[in-house]
């Protein structure tokens, strides 16, 4: 609620501002405010330069970031495509829209590979049922679908076409690998790997989810929570 007495009052101070300043004169009123003023620091860079590069390609006027901590039934993906459409519809060209989406947490399996939801039955351990047969998904239905999806062109390769970029956060790669390799009787550091190298094409691994989202917003994307 507006509160009148406390906006008169603020007005009244900054009004007797405004006459001492005049008495003193505004030139030397103004001087020690530009000496304070300092440029806005650029956002620190890290030791990955693969991960730097990436953040480069963020450009244009309208910049959002979806932070996806799991698969939320697939709105980290839908929400990227409406933003994109609701651009579109503006007039908006598609090169003034930067989206990243960054799979941290128990979204991570969407950054994945068919044949490593199979092995590592990810559908079960992260709770992602098929939403044909209602059971723990075999694979990845976000990548080249076999079905069509609730919003057309929501789909992680269709999403890529259109520029979007997608993250995956290292920690919880560590974390979880972790987890695996001790429930299967495996080498957290051979899960590790074989989670590494069956990424999809274009997903960039980045320090850490909550590191990456920091990063993106520094860069001007506004942030939006997508799960």
């Amino acid at each position: 609620m507006l509160d009148l007495q406390n906006t008169i009052h603020r007005r009244g101070f900054l009004g007797s501002i405004a006459k001492g300043a005049a008495a003193v004169g505004l030139s030397s009123f103004a001087l020690p405010l530009t000496m304070n003023a300092k440029p806005k620091d650029l956002p620190p860079k890290s030791d990955d330069s693969a991960f730097e590069a990436w953040l480069g390609k963020i450009n244009g006027k309208h910049k959002m970031v979806f932070d996806a901590t799991a698969w939320n039934m697939g709105m980290p993906m839908a929400w990227s495509r409406v933003f994109l459409m609701s651009n579109g519809d503006a007039g908006v060209p598609a090169s003034d829209v930067s989206i990243v989406v960054i799979l941290r947490h128990e979204a991570i399996p969407l950054a994945m590979h068919d044949e490593l939801w199979t092995k590592y039955k990810f559908g079960e351990f992260y709770k992602i049922n098929d939403p044909k047969t209602k059971s723990p998904a075999a694979g990845n239905g976000f990548w080249q679908p076999k079905e069509p999806l609730p919003l057309p062109g929501m789909s992680i390769d269709q999403l890529q076409k259109d520029g979007v970029m997608f993250g995956v956060c290292n920690m919880a790669l560590t974390f979880y690998s972790g987890i695996f390799g001790k429930n299967m009787n495996m080498d957290p550091k051979d899960v590790k790997k074989e989670w590494v190298d069956g990424l999809l094409p274009g997903v960039q691994i980045v320090p850490s989810g909550v590191y990456a989202v920091n990063r993106t917003q520094e860069r001007g994307c506004t942030y939006c929570f997508a799960g």
